[in-house]
């Protein structure tokens, strides 16, 4: 049987992703998806409402407050935090289905879910994704038109202390030009579904 570059095991990895909003995570996410149909970006649950142009069950999975804590008494996320007086969290349930279909799973989680994941020594390749400055970061923020002035500087202050985390993750992609930035993650991904990995003694 001939291999191919991606969708060849079994078992599908788990990919968590963390980058400052504004960076391009989504769009490089969705990318890799459109190229190959094993990559899968899980949906998370959150407590923020919609916005404009989102959709229920296909950007995030919109729920109350009372959903949301029912979810987590139940452990029924991987992991959760709370953002900008938000709550984010990631379906165990909904992971593990899929990869057990051979999917791999893309998390696009913020550092804290992340390091929570790390702490509990949750099996899963770390990227994080850069933009080339905090001034080119505001710049994109201000274009989207989505957030005050003000959610936009606090926003920013986030940022600085996500990057500032950057050194836990296995791989750190620098998003200056869409398409470079993708190439990276596109190799990263095929490199590691190659990888012989060995057994812990």
């Amino acid at each position: 049987m001939t291999q191919k570059l991606l969708g060849n095991v079994a078992k599908g990895f788990v990919f968590v992703l963390s980058a400052p909003a504004g960076t391009g995570k989504t769009t490089l996410v969705r990318m890799l998806s459109q190229e190959f149909p094993c990559i899968y970006e899980s949906i998370s649950c959150t407590t923020r409402a919609l916005r404009p142009g989102e959709v229920d069950g296909k950007d995030y999975y919109f729920l109350s407050k009372k959903e949301f804590n029912d979810k987590v008494a139940k452990g029924d996320f991987l992991e959760y935090a709370e953002v900008f007086g938000y709550h984010y969290g990631t379906s165990r349930e909904h992971v593990l289905k899929q990869q057990k279909t051979g999917k791999h799973v893309f998390l696009i989680i913020d550092t804290q879910g992340a390091m929570l994941l790390k702490k509990e020594n949750f099996s899963a390749i770390y990227i994080f994704i850069s933009p080339p400055s905090l001034e080119e970061l505001k710049e994109r923020l201000v274009k989207r038109k989505t957030e005050s002035m003000e959610a936009i500087q606090k926003r920013l202050s986030w940022a600085k202390a996500e990057i500032e985390k950057m050194a836990e993750y296995d791989y750190h992609i620098v998003n200056d030009n869409l398409n470079q930035a993708y190439a990276v993650l596109r190799s990263i991904v095929i490199a590691e579904e190659h990888r012989i990995r060995k057994e812990k003694r």
